[in-house]
């Protein structure tokens, strides 16, 4: 039996590259050496946060509470209180429609002095710490200014501080492309660059810590009874945070799907309880919400040959869709509707001019909004349809157009009926 042991070994040798050999010995070290050192935990804190010195202090202090408990933490910090706002007012008060790439390299200003702040904070308090940009943190994207994805991250400086014991700060929201340019994520890439963080770093658990408690069954600014949801799948959060739900960034749960890695959405103010976004079991009680959004643009035509120039625009200005209901007809006749937000197209004007240019000032009206009901399978029963349909109805609210996923019935509505919606189908569905 030893004789064959040795001879497999020797085959496998021979049948397994160098590089695949060497995958599995950073695999076998990795495993190594985790068992033996402190865990990781990631922490992301929000700009209200860090909004001032005070604020800086109390994070800095559950950093340090963090650390006393042998963990190695890795803090992911956006923008301090309204930073990105001002400087995005700057900007517009020279060009209405700035340059995405000039905007990125000013925004990204807000998140570099938070890190920076914090870590000082951080040393006061008797740890070592260091700051990095996302760049220098290994944040690698595509080449999207404003709204860049994450497509790999090599976080070798940040493992290598973290092995010295030292506390390593990263600036949120940011990243290099492969062209290296600086980007950014996108409002909320913060929480994606905290999650994609934890996932290179195998770390224990990911906290998204911001000025509320976690994640409700409605904002709670706008309606009062909203819950708190102690538990809630990966899939339905998704759904909240893609439609308007502004916790948790969509793209930062999609990371947690993909990787696994334990998320909460938790108080600042607190060390524990929040919201654990993971994968809840279908026995578990189906977990409902009700969210909004504003500032939406539908463009819509009905002209022959209108939907691929329309699109075509919106690609090459890389606008990012929500939803899409195209149809055609007899002799080449084309329907189309697009829906999508202005959150992450700081250049509207100039893409608003491109596409008044192919589709017509009447196709393209920016006042909507959204109301989205969310849980197990509510898209699949037409009843919810028809509910929320007649809830709308009975605060005279009129919809524009209603779509499913199975998760998921969504009613597009003028921008200023959106909290009267989302008020009155939050009694509905969720009391």
């Amino acid at each position: 039996m030893a004789g064959s042991g040795h001879r497999w070994f020797e085959l496998a040798v021979l049948v397994l590259s160098s590089a695949e050999w060497a995958s599995i010995m950073r695999y076998v070290v990795q495993a190594i050496t985790q068992s033996i050192s402190p865990p990781i935990v990631v922490q992301k804190y929000g700009g209200s946060s860090v909004a001032d010195v005070a604020g800086i202090q109390r994070v800095a202090a559950r950093i340090a509470e963090t650390r006393e408990q042998g963990k190695q933490v890795c803090v992911v910090v956006s923008a301090m209180g309204s930073t990105t706002d001002e400087l995005l007012g700057r900007a517009r008060a020279i060009s209405e429609a700035p340059p995405r790439r000039e905007l990125d390299m000013l925004l990204t200003c807000g998140e570099r002095a938070s890190m920076a702040l914090l870590s000082m904070a951080v040393s006061e308090r008797g740890y070592q710490a260091i700051s990095f940009t996302g760049s220098q943190s290994g944040i690698l994207t595509n080449d999207r200014h404003s709204g860049a994805r994450i497509i790999e991250v090599r976080p070798v400086r940040v493992q290598d501080e973290l092995e010295r014991g030292r506390v390593v700060i990263v600036a949120g929201f940011q990243g290099v492309s492969y062209k290296r340019e600086i980007t950014t994520l996108g409002r909320g890439g913060s929480d994606t660059t905290a999650v994609a963080l934890a996932a290179a770093l195998n770390a224990e658990y990911c906290e998204i810590c911001s000025d509320v408690e976690g994640v409700f069954s409605a904002d709670p600014r706008v309606v009062g009874a909203a819950r708190l949801i102690e538990a809630i799948s990966h899939d339905e959060m998704l759904e909240l945070a893609t439609h308007g739900a502004r916790v948790l960034h969509s793209e930062a749960v999609e990371f947690a799907r993909r990787s696994g890695i334990a998320l909460y959405a938790r108080a600042t103010a607190k060390s524990g309880g929040g919201t654990r976004i993971d994968r809840v079991g279908a026995e578990a009680e189906a977990s409902i919400g009700v969210t909004g959004q504003t500032h939406l643009v539908r463009v819509c035509s009905d002209s022959p040959h209108r939907a691929e120039q329309i699109l075509g625009v919106l690609d090459r200005t890389r606008v990012a869709l929500l939803c899409v209901r195209h149809s055609r007809g007899p002799a080449g006749a084309d329907s189309i509707a697009v829906w999508f937000g202005l959150d992450d197209v700081p250049d509207w004007p100039e893409v608003c001019d491109e596409l008044t240019r192919v589709a017509g000032q009447d196709a393209i009206a920016d006042s909507f909004g959204q109301v989205s009901v969310v849980g197990r399978g509510l898209g699949e029963d037409p009843r919810t349809i028809i509910e929320v349909s007649r809830v709308a109805a009975e605060i005279t609210v009129p919809i524009e157009e209603i779509i499913t996923s199975p998760l998921r019935v969504t009613a597009f509505c003028r921008a200023g009926d959106v909290d009267d919606l989302v008020a009155a189908l939050h009694r509905r569905f969720c009391q």
